[in-house]
């Protein structure tokens, strides 16, 4: 049930717009303005096209394209002129935004990051991608988390980018944490297009979460991607998606209220509290150990397949990326927590200051 795609939206309802956005052509400050300038013209589309919507969600690689391309010429910040830009669309259009940017880093390789914006301009959500499509993505490792926020209409809402979706414990994480709504952002390719989809509804299902998921669209003369905006209800079946025509903007009315009454009514199939009270038809309050060796080994750094010794792709090098000689820092403190509260109050977009 998605309300016609949310034009009769009910009392409970999350209407989520996801814009099939042309794959865009950006090796200039110039055309990096231009392509934020397209995004914030689709905001407005977006307001136009259903006047129920909540959240229009733009994929990954919208704002630089699927170049690679780390100049720091076009390269953002947080308190840079496209964010700023994205936030007075939010606000001129009275709409929540998901927006992606590659992230200048002063201490290495740019972040793959994505933010959720309310309709007030404030930055409800900031994330790094954990898991960049190795070999061919350059980016620096998210090293902040997956964090969840307050949503529309009382739902709570996560973001993932691409390669993040094919790991289940990514989802899961974030269904650990309270989200509802696991929004997957993705340039993915058309040799993709069988795992996107199972991968969308196994994230669905397997955490009793709705999955909202969308990638480029059209050719941008070298690569074509493939549209197909994607709704999964939390029982893993698709409620609604998109083909591959460009600038599309596929709609769906979610309902958090149903996913937190399958989390909390259902016995069998609700994997994620089962997964830690297994069997507890025999034992009081069911197993709740440590039983994965993998999960035990990744926690005490002796993570090793069988097979590790013979992975033959463990660089970029055989996509034109030089060898790394730099280790990984480690986690480190999500930077917007102190810096951005609940409700921020909205500026002009030339003082805007959230620099982690």
């Amino acid at each position: 049930m998605s309300g016609l795609g949310g034009l009769n939206k009910s009392a409970s309802g999350v209407v989520i717009g996801l814009v099939q956005l042309q794959l865009p052509v950006v090796r200039t400050p110039d055309e990096l303005a231009a392509q934020t300038r397209r995004i914030v013209d689709l905001v407005g589309k977006a307001r136009r096209n259903q006047g129920t919507m909540d959240l229009v969600v733009f994929p990954e690689y919208s704002l630089h394209g699927l170049s690679m391309d780390t100049s720091p010429a076009i390269m953002c910040t947080l308190d840079g002129p496209e964010v700023a830009a994205f936030r007075k669309a939010c606000i001129d259009n009275t709409i929540w935004g998901c927006f992606s940017i590659m992230e200048a880093n002063p201490d290495g390789n740019p972040y793959n990051s994505g933010l959720i914006i309310d309709d007030t301009g404030a930055i409800r959500l900031y994330y790094r991608k954990m898991h960049p499509w190795v070999p061919v993505e350059p980016w620096e490792p998210g090293n902040i988390g997956v964090p969840v926020c307050d949503g529309p209409n009382g739902s709570k809402l996560a973001l993932i980018i691409c390669h993040d979706g094919m790991l289940p414990e990514m989802a899961r994480e974030a269904a650990y944490k309270g989200a509802e709504i696991i929004i997957r952002t993705a340039g993915y390719t058309a040799p993709i297009r069988h795992a996107w989809r199972i991968t969308n509804q196994a994230n669905a299902f397997c955490n009793l979460a709705y999955t909202a998921s969308v990638c480029m669209c059209g050719s941008d003369g070298t690569f074509d991607s493939m549209g197909e905006g994607m709704f999964c209800n939390f029982d893993g079946t698709v409620m609604v998606e998109g083909g591959g025509r460009v600038d599309e903007i596929v709609t769906c009315e979610l309902r958090p209220d149903l996913v937190r009454e399958a989390r909390t009514g259902w016995g069998v199939e609700n994997n994620i509290y089962q997964l830690y009270h297994r069997g507890y038809v025999a034992v009081k309050g069911g197993a709740q150990d440590f039983p994965y060796t993998y999960m035990q080994d990744m926690a005490s750094g002796t993570y090793k397949l069988p097979w590790s010794d013979k992975v033959q792709v463990v660089d970029g090098t055989s996509c034109g990326f030089s060898a790394p000689q730099r280790a990984y820092k480690g986690a480190e403190p999500h930077p917007l927590v102190p810096r951005i509260p609940k409700a921020m109050a909205p500026r002009e977009p030339d003082e805007l200051t959230t620099t982690p």
